[in-house]
């Protein structure tokens, strides 16, 4: 399907439901949860932008990535979600959850039980900064000036379960 035809509210799929970002490198993969995020339009291009803070692991793969994804499931996949949130994966082995299946095809990573995948290529990458904040609130959420980093991908591919 095209990016066009996704009927669920972007709100409630991102910042309720929660997605994983993955991406691969070596013919690994990892990956972790995010709640912040956007889908639009931006240089006539359907896209989905995305924020990493440089402390996380999977930054690593999604830097040496042309790819990544961002897939959504079912409630009933909540703890997984919490857990790929909450745990590196530098200390765990998320490949290898339980219950969830994922794999690399053409340099992007799927998962089986996601019900719904947006394959990205990416077109830009910059770190948020300070100075740039026009609201003053926001600072607080960077208590150690861990500033994320902005991925905006062109969406290529919509898979819907």
């Amino acid at each position: 399907m095209k990016p066009n035809e996704i009927k669920q509210n972007v709100f409630e799929l991102i910042g309720k439901d929660w997605c994983l970002i993955a991406a691969s490198k070596d013919d690994h993969y990892n990956m972790m949860t995010a709640s912040w995020g956007g889908l639009g339009v931006l240089w006539n291009k359907s896209v989905a932008t995305i924020y990493i803070r440089p402390q996380r692991y999977t930054k690593e793969f999604v830097d040496d990535s042309e790819y990544f994804t961002l897939s959504f499931f079912d409630e009933s996949y909540r703890k997984m979600l919490s857990v790929m949130g909450s745990k590196s994966g530098r200390d765990i082995d998320k490949e290898n959850y339980e219950g969830l299946h994922g794999s690399i095809k053409d340099g992007a990573v799927y998962f089986e039980e996601a019900k719904l995948t947006l394959k990205c290529r990416k077109i830009y990458q910059d770190t948020l900064k300070s100075e740039c904040f026009l609201d003053d609130s926001i600072e607080g959420h960077y208590p150690t000036q861990d500033y994320h980093d902005v991925y905006i991908g062109e969406i290529l591919e919509v898979i819907e379960r």
